[in-house]
């Protein structure tokens, strides 16, 4: 059994809330302001930390233009966001765990049913099948800054002569002398005292949501704002890739429609199809070469010094 932490020692999360000391002598209208006002603070808890962040999205695009990886690994609520942020990879930009490859203690398993158990050994089966390399970049996620299966992923991660990087909530959080970069999200006690699901999650929700959208748009994954390697597996994903369509290479909706028919519903090989003159084949090959980026493939198309491609209205 793990020693007891001395009080004056615990992880920022782990202090009570004095804000919300009479929890449950309160109703319910009161309850949700007392959350609500604890909440906002959140995002200015992100902002601090926005410098490190943008370190941290410099290191990923280090690591995707040596050949590497981008790993996250976490435990428990920490571990199910960041698994929830790599998986909507794919379905927004195209982009899957070859890319960006989350893992949770537990397994697969534990993003349907807590295994809180397994955060407290290393992730060796884990570690195995993702092949860590020296180009890799693997991200720790965990609000208290000390949980052992972030710990050994950190280790071993630095063992392979990957980077490393640690998200936590704390200051003084032991794992930090693991980390290559520390990212702290100081959001302080939490409503009901330890409950890191909440002030803490949100924190890793938003500042995980702004590191991958910042790699995925630095690395050529947009076309502007655009979502133009999105799936269009839907009826309400196809009308927006028409759409998309529509604005990125200035046609009609008619135009972009057939354009996406003529390439099985892919938007990306659409857009390269219309903007550079291609065909299907060729749009995919294109892309295929270009590491699916759409820009850089019409670029490849359209030859030496050929200009950035049509612009959105």
């Amino acid at each position: 059994m793990p020693a007891e932490v001395p009080p004056d020692r615990l992880p920022s999360t782990e202090l009570r809330n004095r804000a919300s000391t009479d929890l449950d002598h309160l109703s319910t209208p009161q309850i949700l302001a007392l959350i609500n006002e604890a909440d906002a603070t959140v995002p200015a808890a992100v902002a601090a930390a926005l410098p490190g962040l943008g370190d941290l999205v410099e290191a990923g695009l280090a690591a995707l233009r040596e050949g590497g990886r981008v790993h996250y690994f976490g435990a428990g609520a920490g571990g199910r966001i960041a698994l929830g942020d790599a998986l909507e990879l794919e379905p927004t930009y195209g982009v899957g765990p070859e890319t960006l490859c989350p893992h949770l203690a537990g397994g697969p398993n534990a993003a349907y049913r807590a295994d809180e158990s397994a955060e407290d050994s290393g992730p060796d089966a884990a570690l195995a099948d993702s092949h860590l390399a020296p180009a890799d970049l693997v991200i720790g996620i965990t609000a208290s800054g000390r949980t052992p299966y972030v710990a050994g992923a950190l280790t071993a991660a630095r063992a392979a002569g990957a980077r490393t990087a640690l998200i936590s909530s704390d200051h003084t959080a032991p794992l930090a002398r693991l980390a290559d970069l520390h990212i702290v999200l100081a959001t302080g006690p939490e409503v009901v005292t330890g409950s890191t699901r909440m002030k803490a999650g949100t924190a890793q929700k938003l500042a995980l949501n702004a590191f991958s959208t910042a790699l995925m748009v630095r690395s050529g994954h947009t076309w502007s704002n655009l979502m133009v390697s999105a799936s269009a597996g839907n009826a309400k994903l196809r009308e927006r890739a028409v759409r998309t369509l529509v604005a990125a290479c200035r046609v009609a909706p008619a135009e972009a429609l057939a354009a996406l028919d003529s390439c099985d519903g892919e938007t990306a090989t659409a857009l390269v199809v219309l903007a550079g003159g291609a065909s299907p084949l060729t749009a995919r090959q294109a892309l295929a070469a270009c590491g699916g980026r759409p820009r850089a493939a019409v670029w490849a198309l359209a030859g030496p010094g050929s200009g950035p491609g049509p612009e959105p209205r």
